[in-house]
């Protein structure tokens, strides 16, 4: 009895230590599962990961093509000039402007090329309906004309002139206007017979002021060489009625404040050393009778005031009185604005 009872028990403990195996090989089973299924997981993103993106095999596979905008593709490569040229008749097509052709040209410089006025004057006239074209009241902005057009300002029919630069060395006693029913003189009668194309002076100068004034048709010169913000280069010689002091001078070179603001001189010197009452000043100031304003707030009277240089020009070789016509050279200086 008791060797059987040992026997049972002896079952029971290989039993318990089996099952307790199988738990421990259980255990481990799932172990190498799970590290299984991460190597596999590695695998298959290491495989991935050396594949070739779709839209990469796309560009490999056009790499010897070229594609035009529309995606069209070319065999060899494309002519860009036409496709350039395809783009803008494109771009022509949908636009309400009149396309560009080398004979035609923008209302607004056709107007100022008339001599009438500025480019941006002209704008202002079209946007106010009083140009016509052809019979049509225009207020579009950057219209396009061609020969042949009729072009209407105010009722009038206008053509684009040739453009003209006169210099003219001023003399006293002639008043800077294009008409002036009161005016016994104008500098218009100076150049009257200058060339056949109306003439504008640019800029003004006193009636008793004498020296450099330049006449033109070229309404977007003129804008150039007299609106304040591009500050154009002038040169007097001022004479006065009694000696100009040292400290006068300086207080001109550091600025004076006169009754439409503040002003100075870029340089001042005296023309002759012996007679101090002759004085050069540089200024680029265009208010009206800068420099007669400028020496009688420091108590002195200009009994004589005469223009020297102007945007570049001289009086050299120009008699009191005399017009010439600029120089090629010199219509080019005063376009590109070197001075």
């Amino acid at each position: 009895m008791r060797d059987r009872r040992q026997d049972r028990d002896s079952k029971r403990t290989v039993e318990k230590r089996g099952t307790g195996s199988g738990k421990r090989v259980g255990k481990t089973k799932s172990n190498d599962s799970s590290n299984a299924t991460g190597r596999g997981r590695d695998d298959r993103n290491a495989r991935k990961s050396q594949r070739t993106p779709r839209h990469f095999k796309q560009e490999e596979k056009e790499s010897d093509k070229y594609l035009s905008n529309d995606g069209k593709v070319f065999k060899q490569k494309p002519n860009y000039a036409e496709i350039s040229k395809g783009s803008q008749k494109r771009i022509r097509k949908n636009s309400n402007i009149s396309t560009r052709t080398d004979d035609t040209i923008r209302l607004n410089r056709f107007i100022a090329n008339a001599g009438i006025c500025s480019r941006r004057d002209a704008d202002t006239y079209i946007a106010s309906g009083v140009v016509t074209v052809n019979g049509k009241v225009v207020t579009e902005m950057g219209l396009r004309v061609k020969p042949g057009d009729e072009v209407n300002f105010s009722g009038e029919k206008i053509t684009a002139e040739q453009k003209k630069y006169v210099l003219l060395n001023k003399p006293k006693g002639f008043v800077t206007t294009v008409e002036d029913p009161h005016a016994e003189k104008t500098v218009m009668e100076l150049v009257s017979s200058a060339c056949k194309e109306r003439l504008y002076p640019v800029g003004r100068l006193d009636k008793e002021t004498t020296g450099l004034l330049l006449f033109t048709n070229d309404g977007d010169l003129t804008t150039r060489l007299t609106h304040p913000k591009y500050n154009r280069k002038k040169i007097y010689h001022v004479f006065c009625d009694k000696k100009v002091t040292k400290n006068h001078i300086r207080q001109i070179l550091e600025g004076l404040n006169l009754e439409d603001g503040f002003v100075k001189a870029d340089a001042v010197s005296y023309v002759d050393q012996n007679d101090t009452r002759q004085v050069g000043i540089e200024i680029h100031s265009g208010k009206n009778r800068i420099v007669r304003r400028i020496f009688s707030s420091l108590g002195y009277k200009v009994t004589k005031l005469d223009r020297v240089y102007f945007c570049g020009l001289t009086k050299l070789n120009l008699p009191r009185g005399k017009w010439r016509n600029l120089t090629t050279e010199e219509i080019a200086f005063l376009k590109m604005g070197n001075f």
